[in-house]
């Protein structure tokens, strides 16, 4: 009789579990949990966009498209880039992809080779380092302090270049930490990547989500690296159109980007033109939208952070974009992991340990404040009483 066959991949065997997605499992038994975990806007899409989808979807928008995207979508992320950035860009700097994450995996199916470093700060979204892994690459992992706010330090990015580093990754504003790249820091980071000669893929989807009066500042800003950086964004957040998956990638280099329209090919042939119509829509249209849910976010943001100062032991970052803070929960001396599930067990409220967004996320945890004021507030008040209980504070 023959011995079973083993026909998982490797590859499928190591593959990192996200811990989201492990705790919305849990979640599963405590259906009256509040969800402070899911970074998501609890906002409808704009009626507008979605009455641009469904006109594209009577006009027949439903066939094949092309690799990179639709020519209008394409024109609107370009005409956005050259209003913004102030360098002029038309659609061949440009490709649409299913949302950010696939947008940050065709930036290394165009650059990356097997046995080359990509550095990733840590803590850091969940899905780099896996997509670095999945091509063979190997992950780099930099430390960020709270006390620099949460921004990669120059020093430390240069410490971490070896000759095999082909690239780094950064999220500003960040998720899981609500730090924001200033224009001083990039400038800095930007010095180091010049002389090292490395390329640069920038997560930018929370760049509308800023608070207190900040602004977006992007490496691709600067003209001396522009050509090593590639900008990945999204709709998502910014326009509370999660479900349509939809994203795109800007890069100076067109060559990389000929490249990248071809790697495609391997991934999802093309995007649905009906929803690439909504999204150029959404980008040339009104933005009146776009600032009503950041000031929703700005407000409750305070809730939250506010709230949760009030409780001894839990020390939270001010969240200076995103919809995500971390809380550094030290002082109680637990884990991340066993905090987390206890919130959730005997609190009923679910977050994210910050191991989950690696390992300098020890003692500390991402609450994300995508959510409705009344269930903020509910949520920080059993934080309180849950935390009362355990710990007599």
């Amino acid at each position: 009789m023959n011995e079973p066959y083993d026909f998982v991949s490797k590859l499928a065997r190591a593959y990192p579990t996200s811990g989201i997605r492990a705790m919305f499992d849990m979640a599963v038994n405590y259906p009256d949990a509040i969800n402070l975990c899911n970074g998501e806007p609890n906002f409808d899409t704009p009626e507008h966009i979605k009455e641009s989808g469904i006109r594209a979807i009577q006009n027949g928008m439903l066939k094949y498209g092309t690799e990179p995207g639709l020519a209008a979508m394409r024109d609107a992320v370009a005409s956005k880039y050259t209003r913004e950035f102030g360098y002029d860009y038309d659609i061949s700097n440009v490709m649409i992809s299913i949302g950010a994450v696939e947008g940050i995996l065709l930036c290394l199916l165009a650059i990356l080779n097997p046995g080359e470093e990509v550095i990733i700060p840590d803590p850091a979204y969940t899905c780099y380092e896996g997509q670095v892994r999945t091509l063979g690459g190997i992950p780099v992992r930099v430390p960020l302090h709270e006390e620099h706010g949460f921004r990669l330090q120059a020093e430390e990015l240069e410490k971490a270049i070896t000759p095999k580093t082909k690239a780094m990754i950064i999220c500003y504003p960040s998720n899981p930490l609500g730090a924001v790249l200033t224009e001083d820091a990039g400038k800095k980071l930007a010095a180091v990547i010049r002389k090292h000669n490395i390329m640069v893929i920038s997560d930018e989807v929370y760049e509308k989500i800023i608070f207190d009066g900040r602004t977006h500042f992007s490496l691709g800003q600067i003209a001396e690296i522009r050509d090593k950086v590639l900008v990945v964004n999204s709709l998502s957040k910014t326009y509370a159109m999660t479900g349509w998956r939809i994203g795109y990638i800007v890069g100076a280099d067109q060559e990389i980007m000929r490249y990248m329209f071809k790697m495609q090919q391997a991934v999802a042939s093309c995007l649905q033109p009906f929803i690439m119509q909504a999204g150029a829509d959404a980008i040339n249209g009104s933005q009146d939208c776009v600032e009503e849910m950041r000031q929703h976010y700005e407000r409750r943001r305070n809730l939250l952070v506010d709230g949760l100062a009030e409780i001894p032991g839990m020390k939270c970052f001010r969240t200076e974009g995103s919809f995500c803070t971390f809380v550094n929960i030290k002082d109680y001396g637990v884990s991340s992991l066993d905090f987390s599930k206890d919130l959730l067990s005997e609190g009923g409220v679910i977050t994210v340990s910050g191991t989950t967004f690696g390992q300098m996320g020890e003692g500390y945890l991402r609450i994300c404040f995508a959510n409705s004021d009344e269930n903020i507030i509910k949520g920080v008040e059993r934080i309180q009483k849950h935390l009362s209980k355990k710990y007599g504070i």
